[in-house]
């Protein structure tokens, strides 16, 4: 089987992070976030996967290349020489996506969720049409495009109503589809389309598109506030599974307080971690530290009786004694905080030290 996955470009809604990485390579729940998503794909028999990029991907290929070998997948790079929109992409990789008549996934790299690739796969086959897309329920539809269901079937798409003034339902696009060759008919070669605007409009006009339910958790976590949100749920769904994952010794979990510690980690006495945090390789702790619903990235170090909340700390930044961070507070690369420095909501470019108060948020260059 074949998939695609939508890397995108600059990444700039996670910026100071991917300044220095492309955002498929920050780690997200000590794990880099396009990494989740092979193992799944390589989980239910996806052997070619296509990441469709039109920025720097020589800096994925290293890291990738082992990945693939790895998991037992060919991993090709299509790049675009111009943005081609969520559709054209697919157009561009059509070599591989149509190397045969099995149907293909389709997803952004930014989702995170349980990637229910087989069940997802499963449905797509018993219905026998064109495509499936994976949507989720949501509370405010009217922030959202909803998809439609035809009266009386309870999966077959009818339409798309973009920001409903009305309710007609609660259901939006998850940002993963299961689609047949065929669609590759339908979309022109170097030209911009989009898949949600043109190409998935004429698959339902024939009758041809339906919905997946998702169950559990769902987050696009391409920005840093829904980084950590999706962080927290993440951390939920892998708390009920908990007694499996310990007894499989695979991810390092933290009992009570949905907290992931890498085994390299150091943390020093009278800490209160949790819940909600994620401490990465070869940070360093000290003693009296408050961490609440944060993720600490590698090399960093956290000074004693600091206080971090709702807070992405980059790799090999240290935040000082009695320092607090707070209110989706974001450090690059190698940021110094000083002793005893507040930051409420800063954004601090990568190899910045901050020696007074942030009081309100900002970028700080």
């Amino acid at each position: 089987m074949k998939a695609l996955i939508l890397v995108g470009g600059f990444g700039t809604r996670l910026r100071p992070l991917t300044l220095t990485l492309p955002k498929p390579l920050v780690e997200f729940a000590n794990k880099p976030m396009i990494l989740h998503q092979i193992e799944a794909l390589a989980a239910v028999g996806v052997t070619d996967i296509v990441l469709a990029v039109n920025y720097r991907p020589e800096i994925m290929e290293n890291f990738l290349k082992e990945t693939g070998e790895k998991y037992g997948v060919n991993i090709v790079f299509s790049v675009e020489s111009e943005p081609l929109g969520t559709a054209g992409p697919l157009k561009l990789a059509e070599a591989v996506l149509a190397k045969d008549d099995s149907p293909f996934f389709v997803l952004n790299s930014d989702v995170t969720c349980e990637y229910p690739f087989q069940e997802l796969l499963d449905f797509h086959k018993a219905h026998g049409d064109e495509g499936t897309i994976v949507v989720t329920k949501v509370e405010e539809p009217s922030k959202y495009g909803v998809i439609v269901h035809k009266p009386n079937h309870p999966s077959r798409i009818d339409r798309f109503v973009e920001k409903p003034v009305q309710f007609v339902g609660n259901r939006i696009n998850a940002g993963l589809y299961i689609l047949n060759t065929s669609v590759l008919d339908r979309i022109e070669k170097n030209r911009p389309t989009s898949i949600e605007q043109e190409t998935f409009p004429a698959i339902v006009k024939d009758g041809q598109l339906h919905s997946f339910d998702l169950e559990g958790f769902w987050m696009d976590v391409g920005q840093p506030k829904d980084f950590l949100t999706g962080t927290c749920l993440y951390l939920s769904s892998l708390a009920k599974k908990q007694s499996k994952l310990l007894a499989s010794n695979s991810e390092p979990f933290v009992h009570g307080g949905n907290v992931m510690v890498d085994p390299s980690a150091k943390i020093g006495k009278n800490c209160k971690i949790g819940p909600n945090v994620v401490i990465g390789k070869d940070v360093v702790i000290g003693d009296g530290v408050r961490l609440q619903r944060c993720t600490i990235l590698p090399g960093s170090k956290v000074k004693d009786h600091a206080w971090v909340k709702s807070t992405i700390v980059g790799w090999n930044s240290t935040v000082g004694k009695w320092a607090r961070l707070e209110n989706v507070t974001v450090l690059g690369d190698d940021v110094t905080i000083g002793d005893e420095i507040y930051v409420n909501g800063g954004s601090v470019l990568p190899h910045k030290s901050i020696k007074a108060n942030v009081d309100v948020p900002a970028i700080i260059m």
